[in-house]
């Protein structure tokens, strides 16, 4: 027997429920770093200790996550109160709550494993990069962008957490092995998502935030990391410039 058919109510209503959780979600995703401060990985956690990793941006460049919980909020409460039953805000949603509740227990992960904190952050941006491919056109300032922004940190934290793993563990060649290895999988990934959605050039300006303090961080101690690392920005910045003036379609 089939089922009888969903009401558009039903749908308003499903609708409605997923923009508030999502609120709920950006909420606490917004308010863990207040619960649980992070410092980033202790490097004792490693069996090789991880001070100062090649891989890792300079420490300012984490200030991006402040902008970022900020401008989720912003986009998670203009969703709930004007866009609650907007099909076109709704479509990007199961994939954002998920990756926002994998969050909110990132950073209690994090201070006691490397490991599952990787795993974490990697599903993290998978699901963030599912949401942003569903962003529509339509106020882009207020879903896109910040989901743009959020994902593009992510694309390179999660590499970031790779190259950590490899050097920390002792595996392959070496702590700037692993930091040349992972800027160039960090480039190929991002190059792609930029170029799928070329529109988002948030996208690309977290990369290339990250790839520049990759570049402070390592300038006059890893030369060939810093070089891979401007060489890698300035690429995306071109990526990001020809999605500006790509037209819309397809955006």
């Amino acid at each position: 027997m089939s089922s009888p058919p969903q009401s558009p109510d039903d749908d308003r209503d499903r609708r409605r429920m997923k923009a508030a959780l999502v609120a709920a979600a950006a909420l606490v995703f917004a308010a863990a770093p207040l619960a649980v401060p992070f410092q980033g990985f202790d490097p004792d956690l490693f069996p090789v200790p991880q001070s100062d990793p090649p891989v890792q941006p300079a420490g300012y460049a984490f200030a991006i996550w402040g902008p970022i919980y900020l401008w989720l909020l912003v986009s998670a409460g203009f969703g709930l109160l004007a866009r609650a039953e907007s099909p076109d805000w709704d479509a990007p949603r199961w994939p954002l709550l998920g990756s926002l509740a994998i969050g909110a227990s990132w950073l209690a992960v994090a201070q006691t494993s490397a490991v599952w904190a990787t795993v974490l952050i990697w599903a993290m941006l998978v699901l963030a990069l599912l949401a942003l491919l569903r962003t529509p056109e339509r106020d882009r300032w207020l879903l896109r962008a910040p989901v743009a922004l959020y994902a593009g940190w992510l694309t390179a934290a999660s590499w970031v957490s790779i190259g950590l793993l490899g050097a920390g563990f002792g595996l392959g060649p070496g702590a700037n092995g692993w930091a040349v290895l992972c800027l160039l999988g960090a480039l190929a990934m991002a190059a792609a998502v930029q170029l799928r959605r070329p529109r988002a050039p948030f996208y690309g300006a977290a990369v290339i935030w990250a790839l520049v303090g990759v570049v402070v961080a390592n300038a006059g101690t890893h030369w060939a990391v810093a070089g891979l690392a401007a060489a890698g920005a300035a690429g995306m910045a071109a990526l990001t410039l020809r999605g500006l003036l790509s037209p819309a379609r397809g955006a």
